[in-house]
C-alpha cells in the first residue's frame, strides 16, 4: 500500500468555497464572532462606496493576534471542530474568517496589534490565480502604514484587529449604483446584527456587553421575544446532555392589537409574525437559527405569538448538525421528546391568548354586538337584534323607520370586508384602531344616552343590569361601576 498526498489546488478550493452560502448578513457576523471571542466590547463596522476601491472594514479592540495567531488565523482549517474550546468561543471549524470574507470580496486583509506586536496579512484571489499555490501575502509595517483603514482607524488603539474587504465583486456585482447598493445591503446587515446579538448588545446577566456599530451610528438591540411585555408561558426548563445544560424558556408575545407599529415590525419585520414563530436557538447566547419548529409543528396564525428561546453551549455543536454559516442547527434525537411537548403546550396558549377576543363576542354569557351562527356552508355573523342599545333606538322609530333600519342593519350584515379583513390581518395591520380612552369615552356617552331614556321605565333596574353585561360597556371597569351605581340609586 502506498500514500499519496493530494494536497488541494488553491485557486480552486479558494473559489469553490466561496460559493459555501454566505450572504452578507451572515458573513459580517461570522467576523462580528471573532471580535466577541477575542474580548472585544467594542466593533465599529465601515464602509464605503465612495473610495477609489469600495470597501467594507470591521475593526475591534479585542485582544489582537501575535505572528503566529495572525498565521493560523488566516491557514484554511486551522482548528478542527471536534477540538474543546473555550465557553465563550463563538467559532467551530477554523473556516469562518477566510470563507465569509471571500465570499464576499476578492482581496482581504486582516491587520492585528497585540501589545509591541503588529501583524498584517492578505489573501488577493487574483494573487492566488497568479501564483496558482497558497500564497498568502505577509505586509511589512511600511505595506500596514501605507493603508487608510489602518491608519484611521486601528493606528490609535493599543490592541485590536482590523479586517477589510476590498474587490467587493459579489455586492456590487451588476449594480449601476454603488452607493445605493452599498447603502442598502448594509441595512440588511445592521437589522440582522441586532437581531443575532441582541444579547450582548443589551448587556445581558451573566455576558460581556458590546457595542457595534455601523458607520459610527450604533446597533440598537431587538429582543425577538418582547421581554416584559410578553408572557413567560411556564417555567424555565433545563436538560442535561452529555454533562452538559440545555436551556429552554418559553415566551407569549402580546396580542396583535396590543403591539405598536414599531414593536411589530421589530418582532415580524416585513414577512410578519407568522413566519417568526418557533424555536430561536442560540450559542452562547448568539443567535443561530430562528422562526422554525423543526417539523413539530405547523406555522399557522393562530401560533403565531409563540416563541422557544433554546441555550445551547457549543460542546454539543456536534450534536445540533451545526454548519459553517452558524445559520442552520437541528435538534439531537435526546432532546426531541422534550421539545415536543413544550410545543404542544405553547402553541396551545397562542391559540388562546389569539382568539380570546373572539370567544368573548360569541360567549353564551352577556350581551354582544354581533351574533355567530353556524349553517351548512359556514357561518354567519348576524347583529344582535336584542341588543339594548338598537331596542332604545326603535322605541322611538315608526313603523316605517323600523323597516328601513331593519333593512340597512342587513345591508351592513350582507357587505361585511371579510377578504380585505383578512388581508389587514395577515399584514399585522390594527383595524379599527382607536385609542382606548376614546372608546370608553364613546361607551360612556353611549350609557348615558340609554340610562336618560329609561329614567321612567319601570323595568329600569333589569335593563341596567342587563346593560352591564351587555359589549360595549361590560368591557370598562369605570362604565360598570358607574351604572351599577346607577342601579343602586334605583333601589
Amino acid at each position: 500500500m502506498k500514500i499519496i498526498e493530494m494536497p488541494p489546488f488553491a485557486p480552486v478550493l479558494m473559489e469553490s468555497t466561496r460559493a459555501i452560502g454566505y450572504n452578507l448578513e451572515a458573513a459580517v457576523a461570522d467576523i462580528v464572532d471573532n471580535s466577541i471571542a477575542a474580548s472585544a466590547d467594542k466593533i465599529s463596522i465601515s464602509f464605503s462606496p465612495y473610495d477609489a476601491v469600495p470597501y467594507v472594514s470591521i475593526l475591534d479592540n479585542g485582544i489582537g493576534m501575535s505572528e503566529i495567531e495572525i498565521d493560523n488565523a488566516m491557514r484554511y482549517g486551522s482548528q478542527s471542530s471536534l477540538k474543546v474550546r473555550a465557553e465563550t468561543d463563538l467559532g467551530r471549524f477554523g473556516l469562518g474568517l477566510k470563507t465569509a470574507s471571500l465570499s464576499q470580496c476578492r482581496c482581504l486583509t486582516v491587520i492585528s496589534k497585540q501589545q509591541d506586536c503588529l501583524e498584517g496579512r492578505r489573501w488577493d484571489l487574483d494573487e492566488v490565480y497568479r501564483n496558482g499555490s497558497w500564497s498568502l501575502i505577509k505586509l511589512e509595517t511600511a505595506d500596514i502604514n501605507k493603508i487608510a483603514q489602518y491608519t484611521t482607524q486601528l493606528k490609535d488603539l493599543d490592541h485590536g484587529t482590523l479586517v477589510i474587504w476590498e474587490k467587493l465583486d459579489r455586492m456590487l456585482e451588476g449594480t449601476t449604483s454603488t452607493d445605493k447598493t452599498m447603502n442598502k445591503q448594509m441595512d440588511y446587515v445592521r437589522n440582522h446584527l441586532s437581531l443575532v446579538f441582541h444579547r450582548y448588545l443589551s448587556g445581558e446577566t451573566g455576558i460581556k456587553k458590546v457595542a457595534i456599530s455601523i458607520n459610527k451610528q450604533p446597533l440598537i438591540p431587538k429582543d425577538p421575544f418582547l421581554i416584559g411585555k410578553s408572557t413567560n408561558f411556564q417555567a424555565d426548563e433545563k436538560f442535561i446532555i452529555e454533562n452538559h445544560p440545555v436551556h429552554v424558556s418559553c415566551y407569549m408575545l402580546p396580542h396583535i392589537s396590543k403591539l405598536t407599529r414599531q414593536e411589530k415590525d421589530e418582532l415580524g419585520g416585513s414577512e410578519g409574525l407568522t413566519k417568526n414563530q418557533g424555536f430561536y436557538i442560540y450559542r452562547n447566547k448568539r443567535l443561530l437559527v430562528w422562526g422554525t419548529w423543526f417539523r413539530f409543528h405547523r406555522k399557522d396564525e393562530l401560533s403565531k405569538l409563540a416563541r422557544i428561546r433554546v441555550d445551547i453551549p457549543n460542546a454539543l455543536d456536534h450534536l445540533w448538525t451545526l454548519d459553517i454559516r452558524k445559520s442552520s442547527a437541528i435538534p439531537p434525537d435526546v432532546i426531541k421528546k422534550n421539545l415536543e411537548r413544550i410545543v404542544e403546550r405553547i402553541s396551545e396558549g397562542s391559540k388562546r391568548a389569539w382568539t380570546f377576543r373572539g370567544k368573548r363576542e360569541i360567549s353564551d354569557k352577556g350581551n354582544h354586538l354581533w351574533n355567530k351562527t353556524h349553517i351548512r356552508d359556514g357561518v354567519v355573523y348576524n347583529l344582535n337584534r336584542d341588543h339594548i342599545f338598537l331596542n332604545t333606538l326603535c322605541e322611538s322609530l315608526d313603523s316605517a323607520q323600523k323597516s328601513l333600519l331593519e333593512n340597512y342593519l342587513k345591508l351592513v350584515e350582507g357587505n361585511l370586508p371579510l377578504n380585505q379583513l383578512y388581508v389587514d390581518l395577515n399584514n399585522e395591520e390594527q383595524v379599527n384602531v382607536k385609542k382606548e380612552k376614546d372608546a370608553e369615552a364613546e361607551a360612556l356617552e353611549f350609557a348615558k344616552i340609554i340610562l336618560n331614556n329609561i329614567k321612567d321605565n319601570p323595568l329600569r333596574s333589569q335593563q341596567i343590569q342587563i346593560m352591564i353585561q351587555t359589549d360595549p360597556f361590560c368591557n370598562y371597569k369605570r362604565i360598570v361601576e358607574f351604572l351599577t351605581e346607577e342601579l343602586n340609586k334605583n333601589g
